[in-house]
C-alpha cells in the first residue's frame, strides 16, 4: 500500500499532543518519526462539509455545502441533508483511481449514496440502515457483515452510534466500542482482500464519545461531574483507538505513507443560545401566534410579512435575510440588503453574555471567507461564543441562553482546530511540529508526493508537510 489516511473525525490536538500522548504509544510513534501540528477547519468546522474540503480541496462555498442541512430552495421551511452527490468536484479517491490506483474507503463522510471507484468503498452515517445500497460493489456488504459479527457476534454493522444525545451512557459507550472495533475490523479486511493502493477510513467514535461525555473529563465544563463512573471514558477510548491503529499499521510495510487527521477539534459546551428567540427580542422575526412551549421555528406560525431575518440551530448558527423578490414573501428592498446584514451582524458580535460579558461572537459573510459561493448560502454565519454555544433554532419560553440542547443532553462542540500526523519514509527529519497548517493543503500535498497533477484552482499549498 501507498498511503493510507486514518481519520479520527473530532480528534482534539490538545489531547493527542498534549494530556493523552504518553498514553498513546502508536501516535505518538508516528508523531517521532513524521510531523504534526494543529490543522485549521474550514469555517464552518463541521463534519459535513469539512472531511469533502479536505479530500477536494474546496472550500464550503465552492462546494455549496454549508453543514449537514442546506437549504434546498428560496422556501422558508425546506433543509436538505447534503450527500455525496452535493459534491461536484473529484476527492482524492478520485484523483487516485484515475491515475490507476486501487482505492478503498471506509465511512468517510460524504460517500452516501456510493459513487463508482477504481476499488472499494463502505459508505458512511448518511447511510440509512444496511439494507441501503451502502457499499460499492453491492456485493462487498456481505463481507462486511462477516467482518462485523467477527468483532462484534450478532450485531449489524454500524453506520453510526444511535441516539448518541441521550442520558443511557452505558449504552451509548457500548455502541461506540462496537462501531470502532467494526470499522477497523472492515479496514483490516479490505486491506487484506482488496490489496488496495490507497486506504482512508474515518472512526466516529471519537466525536461521539466528546459529545457524550466530556463533562465527565473536564472541569471547565458548566456540566462537570468529577466522581462519575465515566471519568476516565474519553481517555480510555483513545487509548483503545491508539491500539487499534497500531494494529492497522502492523499490516503496513515500511514504505506506506501514514497520515492521521480530524477535520476539527473539541471543547466543552457551555450551553445554548436561542437565536430566533433573540432575533424576536430584536425585532427581526415575528409570529402570527406565540407558541405554548419552545418549538421549532418551522413548526411555529412565522408572520412571513412582518419578518426580516430567520435563524437555522446547530454546532454554529445560521441567518437568513428575508429579501424581496428572492424569498416568496420577502420584505427587505434589495437596495437595503447590504446595510441590514452588516447592521445584524455589529448587533450579533455586540450580544451580551449570561455574565454580562460580550460573548465573542465571530460573525462571518460568505462572500468575504469562500472564493465562490454556490447552492443557497446562509447571510450570515455565527460561532456563538466562538463556538463555546451552541446554536438553538426553537422559539418559545423567552430565554436566550439554555443549558439543555435543543437536540438532546450535548457536552462539546467543534473546535475550530483539529490535527495532522504525517510519517512519510522518504522524509527522514522527523519529529517536528508544524504550524499554519490548513485543511486545504491536505489534498494539494499528498497529490504532490506521489506526483499527480493537480486540478486547477485547489485551495491550499503543496508543500505543507
Amino acid at each position: 500500500m501507498k498511503l493510507l489516511i486514518i481519520g479520527l473525525d473530532c480528534a482534539e490536538p490538545s489531547l493527542v499532543f498534549g494530556r493523552f500522548h504518553d498514553q498513546l504509544p502508536h501516535m505518538a510513534a508516528l508523531m517521532r518519526r513524521g510531523v504534526y501540528g494543529r490543522l485549521e477547519s474550514c469555517l464552518p468546522a463541521i463534519t459535513v462539509p469539512a472531511w469533502s474540503v479536505m479530500m477536494a480541496g474546496r472550500d464550503p462555498g465552492e462546494l455549496g455545502v454549508y453543514g449537514f442541512r442546506n437549504r434546498a430552495d428560496r422556501s422558508y421551511g425546506k433543509m436538505a441533508v447534503a450527500d455525496s452527490r452535493a459534491i461536484r468536484f473529484p476527492r482524492l479517491w478520485d484523483l487516485l483511481g484515475d491515475a490507476g490506483w486501487r482505492v478503498a474507503t471506509v465511512g468517510v463522510p460524504g460517500t452516501y449514496p456510493v459513487q463508482p471507484v477504481n476499488g472499494a468503498q463502505v459508505a458512511c452515517f448518511l447511510a440509512p440502515d444496511v439494507q441501503s445500497a451502502y457499499t460499492h460493489p453491492p456485493q462487498l456488504a456481505q463481507r462486511v457483515a462477516q467482518w462485523a459479527d467477527a468483532v462484534t457476534p450478532n450485531r449489524d454493522y454500524l453506520l453510526d452510534v444511535p441516539d448518541f444525545r441521550s442520558h443511557d451512557k452505558q449504552r451509548i459507550l457500548n455502541d461506540i466500542y462496537a462501531m470502532c472495533d467494526q470499522r477497523f475490523a472492515v479496514a483490516l479486511g479490505m486491506l487484506r482482500e482488496q490489496q488496495p493502493d490507497f486506504l482512508m477510513l474515518v472512526e466516529m467514535g471519537v466525536d461521539r464519545i466528546h459529545h457524550a461525555f466530556w463533562r465527565y473529563m473536564d472541569a471547565s465544563s458548566p456540566l462537570y461531574e468529577p466522581d462519575s463512573p465515566f471519568v476516565d471514558a474519553i481517555e480510555a477510548y483513545y487509548r483503545h483507538v491508539d491500539a487499534h491503529i497500531g494494529a492497522l499499521l502492523a499490516h503496513c510495510d515500511a514504505e506506506t505513507v501514514v497520515l492521521v487527521v480530524s477535520d476539527h477539534g473539541a471543547r466543552p459546551l457551555l450551553g445554548g443560545f436561542c437565536v430566533n428567540e433573540w432575533l424576536m427580542q430584536q425585532g427581526y422575526l415575528s409570529l402570527a401566534a406565540a407558541p405554548p412551549r419552545p418549538l421549532a421555528l418551522e413548526k411555529a406560525t412565522v408572520d412571513w410579512s412582518r419578518t426580516r431575518a430567520w435563524g437555522a440551530g446547530g454546532y454554529y448558527g445560521r441567518i437568513f435575510l428575508n429579501v424581496m423578490g428572492r424569498e416568496p414573501e420577502g420584505v427587505i428592498a434589495p437596495a437595503d440588503y447590504e446595510r441590514v446584514r452588516q447592521t445584524l451582524a455589529e448587533e450579533l458580535r455586540a450580544i451580551v453574555g449570561p455574565d454580562g460579558q460580550v460573548l465573542g461572537n465571530r460573525v462571518l459573510v460568505p462572500q468575504e471567507i469562500y472564493r465562490k459561493v454556490r447552492g443557497i448560502a446562509p447571510d450570515l454565519l455565527v460561532y456563538f461564543g466562538d463556538l463555546a454555544w451552541r446554536a438553538v433554532g426553537q422559539v418559545g419560553g423567552g430565554e436566550l441562553f439554555t443549558r439543555e440542547n435543543d437536540t438532546g443532553p450535548d457536552d462539546a462542540n467543534h473546535a475550530q482546530y483539529g490535527l495532522l500526523i504525517y510519517a512519510d519514509p522518504a522524509r527522514p527529519d522527523g519529529g517536528h511540529e508544524l504550524d499554519g497548517l490548513q485543511i486545504y493543503d491536505v489534498l494539494p500535498t499528498l497529490l504532490a508526493r506521489f506526483g499527480i497533477a493537480a486540478p486547477a484552482g485547489l485551495r491550499g499549498k503543496g508543500d505543507r508537510f
